[in-house]
């Protein structure tokens, strides 16, 4: 029986499994898989509506490993896949979820620290900042500024230190609580929203750092004009919430 199938980390009030969204990553997905069992936690993936070989490839994983499967009738996007699968988790009997993205790009020796800190707090949400090698593309590493900008000014903080990056353990009480009033996108902009929202409601969080390699077969979902839109789109509208909770931000910043 595999190890997917039989361990669990179960400390007190924490019970993990790892969350992968994953659109046609059929190239990785199983590599990605064969990594992270090393942390002994259940597998759950979401398919975000993927082509048929991808589908393939992920049936033969949970028939072969034991993964859990949650098929999405179409794509979706990341968001809508994350939000899914942490309800999916929840609903399954777990109260945390790490989330890492399919393409293995992750340092699985920064991953048990996310753990460690659930343990320690698990109201806490952990937050990957992803420290990037020579490989990253430098369009895409200046381009995250941008998004970390306006973060903080949303915010009025610079407590979220890297909101795009695919690492975070979620405890999934809370945040599920927050996804049913506030959804946070369907896409790429999820990934940012979801914590200013936590920021928000004053839940407790923590960066940690994450080494990020950028695989040469690596695919990127991302599409220039749609999520560039829907990214500024949410900022606006985070700009127009923060303006609401002005005076409550200022008064977290003198504390």
């Amino acid at each position: 029986m595999s190890q997917s199938r039989t361990r669990r980390t179960d400390h007190g009030d924490v019970t993990a499994c790892l969350l992968i969204p994953v659109y046609n990553h059929e190239n990785a997905i199983a590599q990605t898989c064969a990594t992270l069992s090393a942390l002994g936690l259940p597998i759950i993936l979401v398919d975000d509506g993927s082509h048929a070989r991808c589908a393939r490839i992920l049936a033969e994983l949970v028939e072969r490993d034991g993964h859990r499967l949650l098929t999405l009738p179409r794509n979706g996007g990341k968001g809508a896949a994350v939000r899914a699968g942490l309800d999916f988790a929840e609903q399954a009997g777990f109260t945390h979820a790490l989330q890492v993205d399919a393409d293995g790009q992750h340092c699985l020796a920064d991953l048990p620290a996310f753990l460690e800190h659930a343990h320690a707090d698990p109201q806490q949400l952990a937050i990957g900042y992803a420290c990037y090698d020579h490989s990253v593309p430098r369009h895409r590493y200046y381009s995250r500024y941008i998004t970390h900008v306006w973060v903080w000014c949303n915010t009025l903080s610079t407590a979220l230190r890297d909101t795009m990056c695919g690492v975070r353990l979620y405890p999934l009480a809370a945040t599920n609580a927050l996804l049913r009033r506030h959804p946070c996108g369907n896409r790429m902009e999820f990934d940012s929203e979801v914590l200013v929202r936590w920021y928000w409601r004053g839940h407790r969080l923590i960066n940690l750092p994450v080494r990020v390699s950028y695989p040469r077969d690596g695919i990127s979902h991302f599409r220039l004009v749609r999520d560039n839109l829907l990214m500024a789109r949410m900022h606006l509208r985070l700009t127009l919430g923060m303006l609401r909770r002005l005076f409550p931000l200022l008064r977290r910043r003198t504390r």
